[in-house]
């Protein structure tokens, strides 16, 4: 998976927004507001290919286990977050996965009133 596919898909999803909130480098997507993937655009170009995904707790621990590619979200909260590495051992379709359970985590938490 490329940096283009990752953005299009993030951006494929209902009221999702772009923003760069805290740098040039750090590209966030947020649902309504608020961050369910964020990633370094420095980073990709120096070919460290991983984002940060918001994870159920119980969840994250699992796939920290099962995979060298999923690990405590990098400057981020490490209970809800992970960061995912891709084009490691976390199949592609888990990865897209993750991304589509990020967020729902972040949508369900954050409903329209």
């Amino acid at each position: 998976m490329n940096i283009e596919d990752f953005y299009n898909y993030c951006l494929s999803k209902p009221e999702v927004t772009e923003d760069f909130p805290f740098d040039k480098d750090t590209l966030v997507f947020k649902v309504r507001g608020k961050m369910f993937a964020l990633t370094s655009l420095k980073k990709w170009e120096e070919g460290d290919y991983s984002v940060n995904l918001k994870c159920d707790p119980d969840y994250a621990l699992e796939l920290r286990a099962q995979f060298d590619a999923v690990q405590p979200g990098y400057h981020m909260h490490k209970k809800h977050w992970n960061t995912v590495s891709f084009n490691q051992d976390a199949p592609d379709r888990l990865v897209l996965d993750l991304i589509d359970h990020s967020y729902e985590l972040v949508a369900k938490a954050n409903k329209k009133k």
